[in-house]
Protein backbone atom coordinates (compact mmCIF):
# COMPACT_ATOMS: atom_id res chain seq x y z
CA UNK A 1 0.00 0.00 0.00
CA UNK A 2 1.10 3.46 -0.54
CA UNK A 3 2.27 5.49 2.24
CA UNK A 4 3.32 9.07 2.12
CA UNK A 5 6.36 8.29 4.61
CA UNK A 6 8.36 6.93 1.51
CA UNK A 7 8.51 10.33 -0.27
CA UNK A 8 10.37 11.57 2.86
CA UNK A 9 12.81 8.09 2.31
CA UNK A 10 13.75 9.48 -1.10
CA UNK A 11 14.31 12.88 0.17
CA UNK A 12 16.75 11.07 2.94
CA UNK A 13 18.37 8.95 0.34
CA UNK A 14 19.17 12.02 -1.59
CA UNK A 15 20.77 13.96 1.20
CA UNK A 16 24.26 14.28 0.45
CA UNK A 17 25.72 14.42 4.19
CA UNK A 18 22.53 11.60 4.88
CA UNK A 19 22.85 9.77 8.72
CA UNK A 20 21.72 6.91 9.33
CA UNK A 21 18.22 7.10 9.82
CA UNK A 22 16.16 5.87 13.06
CA UNK A 23 12.50 5.14 11.61
CA UNK A 24 10.50 5.42 15.12
CA UNK A 25 6.66 4.40 15.77
CA UNK A 26 4.63 1.76 17.18
CA UNK A 27 4.12 -1.53 16.80
CA UNK A 28 2.03 -2.65 13.65
CA UNK A 29 1.98 0.69 12.09
CA UNK A 30 4.04 -0.40 8.51
CA UNK A 31 7.62 0.36 9.31
CA UNK A 32 9.21 -3.24 8.21
CA UNK A 33 6.93 -3.37 4.81
CA UNK A 34 7.87 0.38 4.04
CA UNK A 35 11.52 0.07 3.90
CA UNK A 36 11.60 -3.40 2.43
CA UNK A 37 10.20 -2.14 -0.04
CA UNK A 38 11.48 0.92 -0.43
CA UNK A 39 15.12 -1.07 0.00
CA UNK A 40 13.80 -3.37 -3.02
CA UNK A 41 12.67 -0.56 -5.45
CA UNK A 42 15.48 2.17 -4.37
CA UNK A 43 18.43 0.20 -4.20
CA UNK A 44 20.19 -3.11 -6.00
CA UNK A 45 20.64 -4.93 -3.08
CA UNK A 46 19.25 -4.48 0.70
CA UNK A 47 20.41 -6.42 4.03
CA UNK A 48 17.95 -7.13 6.73
CA UNK A 49 18.58 -8.18 10.07
CA UNK A 50 16.31 -8.17 12.77
CA UNK A 51 17.10 -8.03 16.24
CA UNK A 52 13.97 -9.59 17.65
CA UNK A 53 13.24 -12.27 15.72
CA UNK A 54 17.05 -12.96 15.46
CA UNK A 55 18.56 -12.11 18.70
CA UNK A 56 21.83 -14.22 18.34
CA UNK A 57 22.36 -10.70 15.26
CA UNK A 58 23.23 -8.72 18.74
CA UNK A 59 26.17 -10.49 19.47
CA UNK A 60 27.75 -9.15 16.03
CA UNK A 61 28.09 -5.97 17.89
CA UNK A 62 29.41 -7.39 21.41
CA UNK A 63 32.98 -6.13 20.56
CA UNK A 64 34.43 -3.63 18.51
CA UNK A 65 31.58 -1.09 16.94
CA UNK A 66 34.38 -0.24 14.38
CA UNK A 67 31.92 -0.48 11.21
CA UNK A 68 34.90 -2.18 9.02
CA UNK A 69 34.47 -5.20 11.61
CA UNK A 70 30.74 -5.00 11.91
CA UNK A 71 30.38 -5.48 8.19
CA UNK A 72 32.74 -8.34 7.92
CA UNK A 73 30.83 -10.31 10.91
CA UNK A 74 27.46 -9.02 8.87
CA UNK A 75 29.39 -10.70 5.69
CA UNK A 76 29.83 -13.77 7.47
CA UNK A 77 26.42 -13.81 9.22
CA UNK A 78 24.34 -13.68 6.22
CA UNK A 79 26.81 -15.60 3.77
CA UNK A 80 28.29 -12.71 1.12
CA UNK A 81 30.04 -10.20 0.86
CA UNK A 82 28.17 -6.57 1.44
CA UNK A 83 29.58 -3.77 -0.57
CA UNK A 84 28.21 0.01 -0.11
CA UNK A 85 27.34 0.28 -3.48
CA UNK A 86 23.59 0.89 -4.53
CA UNK A 87 22.93 -1.32 -1.14
CA UNK A 88 20.63 -0.74 2.37
CA UNK A 89 21.07 -2.47 4.86
CA UNK A 90 18.17 -2.59 7.45
CA UNK A 91 18.29 -2.92 11.26
CA UNK A 92 14.73 -3.74 12.29
CA UNK A 93 13.64 -3.83 15.89
CA UNK A 94 16.72 -2.22 16.51
CA UNK A 95 15.87 -1.38 20.48
CA UNK A 96 16.71 -4.65 21.43
CA UNK A 97 20.40 -3.85 21.26
CA UNK A 98 22.00 -0.81 22.84
CA UNK A 99 25.17 -1.64 20.75
CA UNK A 100 23.55 -1.78 17.56
CA UNK A 101 21.73 1.74 18.57
CA UNK A 102 25.29 3.60 19.47
CA UNK A 103 27.00 1.77 16.39
CA UNK A 104 25.13 4.46 14.41
CA UNK A 105 27.60 6.62 15.55
CA UNK A 106 30.28 5.20 13.93
CA UNK A 107 29.01 4.52 10.45
CA UNK A 108 28.12 8.14 10.64
CA UNK A 109 31.51 8.85 11.50
CA UNK A 110 33.97 6.27 9.44
CA UNK A 111 31.08 4.77 6.84
CA UNK A 112 29.09 7.47 5.47
CA UNK A 113 29.23 5.55 2.53
CA UNK A 114 26.45 3.12 3.67
CA UNK A 115 23.10 3.65 3.53
CA UNK A 116 21.16 2.60 7.09
CA UNK A 117 17.81 2.55 7.78
CA UNK A 118 17.03 1.38 11.61
CA UNK A 119 13.72 0.87 12.93
CA UNK A 120 11.59 -0.16 15.91
CA UNK A 121 8.09 -0.18 17.90
CA UNK A 122 9.57 0.84 20.83
CA UNK A 123 12.54 3.37 20.05
CA UNK A 124 11.13 6.50 21.84
CA UNK A 125 12.03 4.31 24.87
CA UNK A 126 15.22 3.34 24.40
CA UNK A 127 16.20 6.71 23.59
CA UNK A 128 15.16 7.79 26.38
CA UNK A 129 16.72 5.06 28.38
CA UNK A 130 20.32 4.77 26.65
CA UNK A 131 23.19 6.78 27.59
CA UNK A 132 25.22 6.34 24.84
CA UNK A 133 22.76 7.29 22.20
CA UNK A 134 24.40 8.51 19.07
CA UNK A 135 23.09 12.42 19.71
CA UNK A 136 23.32 14.31 16.24
CA UNK A 137 24.21 11.42 14.41
CA UNK A 138 21.21 10.30 12.91
CA UNK A 139 18.35 11.19 11.28
CA UNK A 140 14.77 10.81 12.65
CA UNK A 141 11.65 9.85 11.26
CA UNK A 142 8.34 8.89 12.46
CA UNK A 143 5.51 6.67 11.14
CA UNK A 144 1.68 6.43 12.26
CA UNK A 145 -0.77 4.22 11.35
CA UNK A 146 -2.46 4.90 7.88
CA UNK A 147 -4.23 8.56 7.55
CA UNK A 148 -7.64 9.28 5.90
CA UNK A 149 -5.71 10.31 2.69
CA UNK A 150 -3.52 6.72 2.78
CA UNK A 151 -6.66 5.01 3.21
CA UNK A 152 -8.36 6.39 0.31
CA UNK A 153 -5.12 5.85 -1.86
CA UNK A 154 -5.86 1.68 -0.78
CA UNK A 155 -8.95 1.94 -2.08
CA UNK A 156 -8.27 3.48 -5.29
CA UNK A 157 -10.07 6.70 -4.40
CA UNK A 158 -7.03 8.72 -6.04
CA UNK A 159 -9.38 10.56 -7.67
CA UNK A 160 -11.31 11.59 -4.94
CA UNK A 161 -7.81 12.50 -2.97
CA UNK A 162 -6.56 14.85 -5.36
CA UNK A 163 -10.07 16.40 -5.44
CA UNK A 164 -9.44 16.95 -1.90
CA UNK A 165 -5.97 17.78 -2.52
CA UNK A 166 -6.50 20.19 -4.99
CA UNK A 167 -9.38 22.45 -3.50
CA UNK A 168 -8.37 26.36 -4.34
CA UNK A 169 -11.42 27.81 -3.12
CA UNK A 170 -13.43 26.39 0.22
CA UNK A 171 -16.78 25.51 -1.40
CA UNK A 172 -19.41 22.77 -1.14
CA UNK A 173 -18.53 20.03 -2.54
CA UNK A 174 -21.77 17.90 -4.52
CA UNK A 175 -23.52 16.06 -2.37
CA UNK A 176 -23.24 12.69 -4.50
CA UNK A 177 -19.30 13.33 -3.42
CA UNK A 178 -19.77 14.84 -0.15
CA UNK A 179 -22.01 11.23 0.84
CA UNK A 180 -19.29 8.92 -0.80
CA UNK A 181 -16.75 10.64 1.37
CA UNK A 182 -18.68 10.59 4.26
CA UNK A 183 -18.88 6.51 3.61
CA UNK A 184 -15.71 5.96 3.54
CA UNK A 185 -14.60 7.84 6.49
CA UNK A 186 -17.15 5.95 8.38
CA UNK A 187 -15.37 2.85 7.54
CA UNK A 188 -12.17 4.50 8.12
CA UNK A 189 -13.31 5.39 11.70
CA UNK A 190 -14.49 1.17 12.54
CA UNK A 191 -11.31 -0.17 10.83
CA UNK A 192 -8.98 2.43 11.58
CA UNK A 193 -5.29 2.80 10.18
CA UNK A 194 -3.52 -0.23 11.11
CA UNK A 195 -2.18 -1.33 7.04
CA UNK A 196 -2.45 -5.68 8.41
CA UNK A 197 -6.33 -4.72 9.13
CA UNK A 198 -6.79 -2.49 5.92
CA UNK A 199 -5.46 -4.21 3.82
CA UNK A 200 -7.21 -7.66 4.89
CA UNK A 201 -10.67 -5.90 4.71
CA UNK A 202 -9.74 -4.81 1.27
CA UNK A 203 -9.00 -8.56 0.52
CA UNK A 204 -11.86 -9.99 1.87
CA UNK A 205 -14.12 -7.93 3.22
CA UNK A 206 -14.93 -9.23 6.20
CA UNK A 207 -15.62 -6.96 9.33
CA UNK A 208 -15.37 -9.59 12.12
CA UNK A 209 -11.71 -10.85 10.82
CA UNK A 210 -10.72 -6.98 10.95
CA UNK A 211 -11.97 -6.76 14.62
CA UNK A 212 -9.97 -10.10 15.52
CA UNK A 213 -6.62 -8.94 13.97
CA UNK A 214 -7.32 -5.42 15.99
CA UNK A 215 -7.38 -7.94 19.15
CA UNK A 216 -4.42 -9.63 18.46
CA UNK A 217 -2.48 -6.40 17.75
CA UNK A 218 -4.21 -5.07 21.67
CA UNK A 219 -2.59 -8.25 22.64
CA UNK A 220 0.90 -7.49 21.20
CA UNK A 221 0.84 -4.09 22.99
CA UNK A 222 0.11 -5.86 26.07
CA UNK A 223 3.14 -8.17 25.62
CA UNK A 224 5.47 -5.07 25.06
CA UNK A 225 3.71 -3.60 28.48
CA UNK A 226 5.36 -6.74 30.09
CA UNK A 227 8.37 -7.11 27.53
CA UNK A 228 10.07 -3.97 28.31
CA UNK A 229 8.93 -2.79 31.73
CA UNK A 230 9.28 -4.08 35.11
CA UNK A 231 6.84 -5.67 36.76
CA UNK A 232 5.12 -3.25 38.76
CA UNK A 233 5.28 -0.70 35.94
CA UNK A 234 3.39 -3.21 33.57
CA UNK A 235 0.81 -3.24 36.08
CA UNK A 236 0.62 0.78 35.55
CA UNK A 237 0.91 0.88 32.31
CA UNK A 238 -1.87 -1.75 31.56
CA UNK A 239 -4.11 0.43 33.99
CA UNK A 240 -3.60 3.84 32.09
CA UNK A 241 -3.96 2.02 28.83
CA UNK A 242 -7.49 0.18 29.62
CA UNK A 243 -8.66 4.14 31.06
CA UNK A 244 -8.52 5.68 28.05
CA UNK A 245 -12.15 4.20 26.17
CA UNK A 246 -13.67 5.48 29.87
CA UNK A 247 -11.38 8.42 29.89
CA UNK A 248 -12.58 9.36 26.06
CA UNK A 249 -16.25 8.33 26.46
CA UNK A 250 -16.49 11.11 29.07
CA UNK A 251 -18.47 14.59 28.61
CA UNK A 252 -15.43 16.43 30.13
CA UNK A 253 -12.27 14.20 28.37
CA UNK A 254 -9.53 15.98 30.54
CA UNK A 255 -7.28 12.59 32.28
CA UNK A 256 -7.75 12.30 35.47
CA UNK A 257 -5.63 9.76 37.31
CA UNK A 258 -8.61 8.93 39.63
CA UNK A 259 -10.10 7.24 37.10
CA UNK A 260 -7.54 5.22 36.90
CA UNK A 261 -7.35 4.17 40.23
CA UNK A 262 -9.14 5.47 43.37
CA UNK A 263 -7.01 8.47 44.93
CA UNK A 264 -4.21 8.04 42.51
CA UNK A 265 -1.96 11.21 42.09
CA UNK A 266 0.23 12.39 39.29
CA UNK A 267 3.10 11.03 40.94
CA UNK A 268 1.88 7.24 40.50
CA UNK A 269 1.33 7.27 36.99
CA UNK A 270 3.10 10.21 35.28
CA UNK A 271 5.87 7.84 34.35
CA UNK A 272 3.37 4.93 33.04
CA UNK A 273 1.99 8.52 30.70
CA UNK A 274 5.13 9.24 29.39
CA UNK A 275 6.02 5.72 28.61
CA UNK A 276 2.90 5.00 26.46
CA UNK A 277 4.05 8.41 25.12
CA UNK A 278 7.49 7.52 23.82
CA UNK A 279 6.45 4.18 22.69
CA UNK A 280 3.91 6.08 20.35
CA UNK A 281 0.54 4.38 21.46
CA UNK A 282 -1.16 7.80 22.62
CA UNK A 283 -1.15 11.27 21.95
CA UNK A 284 -1.55 13.95 24.25
CA UNK A 285 -3.14 17.45 24.36
CA UNK A 286 -2.01 19.84 26.82
CA UNK A 287 -4.22 22.51 28.00
CA UNK A 288 -3.71 26.42 27.46
CA UNK A 289 -6.07 29.29 28.90
CA UNK A 290 -3.66 31.98 27.13
CA UNK A 291 -3.41 31.56 23.71
CA UNK A 292 -0.22 33.06 22.69
CA UNK A 293 2.85 32.13 20.51
CA UNK A 294 4.40 29.47 20.83
CA UNK A 295 1.56 27.37 22.83
CA UNK A 296 4.20 25.13 24.22
CA UNK A 297 5.45 27.94 25.99
CA UNK A 298 1.73 28.31 27.79
CA UNK A 299 0.73 24.66 27.92
CA UNK A 300 -0.13 23.29 31.10
CA UNK A 301 1.09 20.14 31.59
CA UNK A 302 -0.41 19.20 34.33
CA UNK A 303 -3.97 19.22 32.34
CA UNK A 304 -4.14 17.37 29.60
CA UNK A 305 -6.11 14.41 27.22
CA UNK A 306 -5.00 11.26 25.86
CA UNK A 307 -5.81 9.55 22.96
CA UNK A 308 -5.36 6.40 21.30
CA UNK A 309 -2.83 6.31 18.49
CA UNK A 310 -5.88 4.79 16.47
CA UNK A 311 -9.46 4.58 16.17
CA UNK A 312 -9.79 1.07 14.74
CA UNK A 313 -8.11 0.19 18.14
CA UNK A 314 -9.80 2.54 20.37
CA UNK A 315 -13.19 0.63 18.86
CA UNK A 316 -12.18 -2.54 19.33
CA UNK A 317 -11.04 -1.58 23.13
CA UNK A 318 -14.84 -0.65 23.34
CA UNK A 319 -15.94 -3.56 21.49
CA UNK A 320 -18.12 -1.48 18.64
CA UNK A 321 -20.09 -3.96 16.81
CA UNK A 322 -19.78 -3.32 12.93
CA UNK A 323 -23.47 -2.77 12.35
CA UNK A 324 -22.79 1.10 13.63
CA UNK A 325 -21.24 1.72 10.64
CA UNK A 326 -24.44 1.60 8.78
CA UNK A 327 -26.27 3.15 11.36
CA UNK A 328 -25.88 7.32 9.82
CA UNK A 329 -24.46 9.56 12.19
CA UNK A 330 -24.40 7.33 14.90
CA UNK A 331 -21.02 6.22 14.86
CA UNK A 332 -19.86 10.08 15.14
CA UNK A 333 -21.97 10.68 18.37
CA UNK A 334 -20.71 7.42 19.87
CA UNK A 335 -19.53 7.60 22.93
CA UNK A 336 -19.88 11.58 23.43
CA UNK A 337 -17.79 11.46 20.37
CA UNK A 338 -14.82 10.06 21.43
CA UNK A 339 -14.40 8.37 17.99
CA UNK A 340 -14.06 11.97 16.35
CA UNK A 341 -12.14 13.97 18.70
CA UNK A 342 -9.63 10.80 18.77
CA UNK A 343 -9.73 10.80 14.62
CA UNK A 344 -8.81 14.19 14.79
CA UNK A 345 -5.74 13.95 17.26
CA UNK A 346 -4.69 11.19 14.80
CA UNK A 347 -4.95 13.27 11.96
CA UNK A 348 -3.15 16.36 13.23
CA UNK A 349 -0.49 14.48 14.20
CA UNK A 350 0.68 12.88 10.87
CA UNK A 351 0.51 16.34 9.66
CA UNK A 352 3.72 16.55 11.53
CA UNK A 353 1.90 18.33 14.93
CA UNK A 354 4.30 16.97 17.56
CA UNK A 355 2.44 18.88 20.18
CA UNK A 356 -1.15 19.23 20.27
CA UNK A 357 -2.74 21.63 22.51
CA UNK A 358 -6.76 22.84 23.81
CA UNK A 359 -7.88 26.07 24.78
CA UNK A 360 -10.20 26.69 28.06
CA UNK A 361 -11.44 29.48 29.68
CA UNK A 362 -12.41 30.49 32.96
CA UNK A 363 -15.71 29.76 32.71
CA UNK A 364 -17.17 26.96 30.61
CA UNK A 365 -15.67 27.91 26.90
CA UNK A 366 -13.76 25.23 25.35
CA UNK A 367 -12.11 24.57 22.06
CA UNK A 368 -10.74 21.19 21.14
CA UNK A 369 -7.68 21.97 19.48
CA UNK A 370 -5.48 25.04 18.46
CA UNK A 371 -3.51 24.74 15.30
CA UNK A 372 -0.32 27.23 15.76
CA UNK A 373 0.54 27.95 11.72
CA UNK A 374 2.33 30.07 9.64
CA UNK A 375 2.92 32.27 12.92
CA UNK A 376 -0.74 32.27 13.69
CA UNK A 377 -3.17 30.38 15.70
CA UNK A 378 -6.46 28.83 14.41
CA UNK A 379 -9.08 27.47 17.05
CA UNK A 380 -10.95 24.15 15.85
CA UNK A 381 -13.50 22.98 17.41
CA UNK A 382 -14.85 19.23 16.69
CA UNK A 383 -18.32 18.18 16.24
CA UNK A 384 -19.65 15.02 15.96
CA UNK A 385 -22.92 15.85 14.62
CA UNK A 386 -24.98 18.77 12.85
CA UNK A 387 -24.68 21.61 15.80
CA UNK A 388 -24.42 24.40 14.56
CA UNK A 389 -23.81 26.18 17.83
CA UNK A 390 -20.39 28.11 17.58
CA UNK A 391 -20.55 29.52 21.66
CA UNK A 392 -17.20 28.25 22.65
CA UNK A 393 -15.35 29.31 19.31
CA UNK A 394 -16.84 32.90 19.44
CA UNK A 395 -16.00 32.67 23.03
CA UNK A 396 -12.62 32.35 21.59
CA UNK A 397 -12.79 34.61 18.76
CA UNK A 398 -13.97 37.88 21.16
CA UNK A 399 -10.70 37.24 23.04
CA UNK A 400 -8.00 36.22 20.82
CA UNK A 401 -9.76 37.59 17.18
CA UNK A 402 -8.21 35.13 14.98
CA UNK A 403 -8.15 35.43 11.83
CA UNK A 404 -10.23 32.31 10.75
CA UNK A 405 -12.64 30.27 13.35
CA UNK A 406 -12.63 26.66 11.99
CA UNK A 407 -15.05 23.41 12.82
CA UNK A 408 -14.42 20.18 11.96
CA UNK A 409 -17.96 18.31 11.42
CA UNK A 410 -19.70 15.91 9.21
CA UNK A 411 -21.34 19.09 7.43
CA UNK A 412 -20.20 19.90 3.66
CA UNK A 413 -17.41 22.92 3.40
CA UNK A 414 -18.50 26.23 3.90
CA UNK A 415 -17.13 29.55 4.67
CA UNK A 416 -19.35 32.14 5.92
CA UNK A 417 -17.00 35.59 6.47
CA UNK A 418 -14.16 34.64 9.23
CA UNK A 419 -16.34 30.96 10.24
CA UNK A 420 -15.11 28.25 8.24
CA UNK A 421 -16.42 24.36 8.53
CA UNK A 422 -13.90 21.91 7.22
CA UNK A 423 -15.64 18.14 6.57
CA UNK A 424 -13.96 15.53 8.79
CA UNK A 425 -12.92 13.82 5.73
CA UNK A 426 -10.96 16.48 5.15
CA UNK A 427 -8.70 16.86 7.92
CA UNK A 428 -5.85 15.32 6.80
CA UNK A 429 -5.55 18.69 4.18
CA UNK A 430 -6.47 21.19 7.29
CA UNK A 431 -2.31 22.97 6.69
CA UNK A 432 -3.14 23.60 3.37
CA UNK A 433 -6.44 24.63 3.34
CA UNK A 434 -5.59 26.99 5.79
CA UNK A 435 -3.20 28.33 3.87
CA UNK A 436 -5.87 29.16 1.07
CA UNK A 437 -8.31 30.99 3.32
Amino acid sequence: MKRILYDELLKWKKIPNRKPLLLQGARQVGKTYLITVFGQKEYSDTVYLNFEQEPEIGTLFAGSLNPENLIENISLYIGRKITPNNLLIIFDEIQVSEEAISSLKYFYEQAPEYHIIAAGSLLGVSVGKQKSFPVGKVNFMTMNPMNFAEYLMAFDEELLLEKLTKIKTVEPLSEVLHNKLLSHFKMYLFLGGMPEVVQNYLDNRDVVVARTLQNEILESYSRDFSKYTVKSQTIKTSEVWNSIPYQLAKENKKFKYSDVRKRARASMFEQTIEWLKKAGLIYLAYNVNTSKIPLSGYADRTKFKVYLIDTGILGAMLNISSDIILKGSELFSEYNGAFIENYVASELTSLGNKELFYWTSRSDAEVDFLIQLQNKIFPVEIKSGTSRNLKSLRSYANRYNPEFIIRVSPRNFIKDKDFINIPLYAVFNLHNLISIL
